[in-house]
């Protein structure tokens, strides 16, 4: 199968799982990781759940609930995340891990599915340490608001110290918003939307937030969702984003089908050129949650069927030549 792990790996790219000790996990899955080069130090935000995912991907060997299906356990039937710190050196090898310690500020009022800070994305802004991502335990009805986490690094532990919900501009009365990408090189700047763009500033001192630019359509025929945070290059402004297909088969159980683009802006966010859809690894269910420059490679993170989270290795060049064809 044509992937863009072949692709980059026929270029000299390389590819690294992240494990931590299946001791501290019980055996559950690890996925979706978000990778930051935080000032010569790599740092991922590695999500913990407590479900694991079975997805049939020729819909041959299907589970009683159809080709795509959360095996709970037995006492719990919420999908529940839980994050973790890491520091990795240069072999990409894991030689830090702390589960992050969000109880301060953990209050569920939920009556849906979902309980913990989902997809986290890591930023540095203003010095502060920051996880941003999904989270829809705060309200009755299961709402789904983006987050803004610092945390406090010690060396035996990690602390979320403070937390902001982030209010949606506009339509306060949207069900769900997530997938924002945190733009590295603008403090608390966020791309909601890829194709038209939406440019967002959140104030964390009011605790609101503004829409700063909205672009125009482009040519993409599928709405992009957010991925990757977005990077600064000497090309423009670059990130990762993800086209979802979902549907339902004909006894109405649910399936998906997930690519990616990797899309390039110019300095005044203008779509400069994008690439085709692409699978990392092959499968149908993958999650782009990181990207950033170290050492002149530029580190891809993301999760493999909610089961499995890698980094690949590659270079600008690769992904320039890639979105060429």
């Amino acid at each position: 199968m044509n992937t863009f792990a072949n692709y980059a790996l026929g270029r000299g790219g390389i590819v690294y799982p992240l494990l931590i000790p299946a001791k501290h996990t019980d055996g559950l899955g690890i996925l979706n990781p978000s990778i930051y080069n935080d000032n010569g130090r790599l740092i991922v935000n590695l999500r913990q759940v407590n479900y694991t995912l079975y997805h049939s991907e020729k819909k041959i060997f299907k589970h009683a609930h159809g080709s795509l299906a959360y095996i709970h356990p037995e006492n719990d039937l919420h999908l529940r995340t839980w994050n973790w710190y890491c520091e990795l050196d240069d072999s990409f090898n894991i030689v830090k891990h702390n589960k992050i310690d969000t109880s301060k500020f953990d209050n569920y009022k939920t009556k849906g599915e979902f309980i913990g800070l989902e997809d986290a994305r890591v930023v540095r802004w203003n010095s502060k340490l920051y996880i941003s991502g999904v989270r829809r335990d705060t309200t009755r009805n299961g709402n789904g608001r983006m987050e803004l986490s610092q945390l406090c690094v010690n060396d035996n532990s990690v602390i979320e110290v403070s937390r902001i919900r982030i209010p949606n501009p506009g339509n306060t009365s949207s069900y769900c918003e997530k997938n924002w990408m945190p733009v590295l090189d603008l403090p608390y700047h966020y791309i909601k939307w890829s194709d038209p763009v939406e440019l967002i500033y959140v104030d964390i001192n009011c605790v609101s937030s503004k829409l700063l630019f909205k672009g125009s359509l482009s040519t993409i025929p599928i709405t992009q969702r957010g991925g990757s945070q977005v990077l600064k290059t000497l090309n423009g402004w670059l990130a990762i984003t993800h086209e979802v297909k979902l549907f339902t088969n004909k006894n109405n159980c649910k399936d998906a089908i997930y690519h990616h683009r990797f899309i390039l802006w110019d300095e005044n966010w203008k779509i400069k050129k994008y690439s085709k859809p692409f699978s990392i690894m092959g499968s149908s269910i993958e999650f782009v949650a990181g990207m950033c420059i170290y050492k002149d490679k530029l580190l891809i993170s993301y999760g493999f069927q909610d089961n499995a989270a890698y980094i690949l290795s590659t270079n600008l060049q690769t992904i320039m030549d890639f979105m060429d064809e």
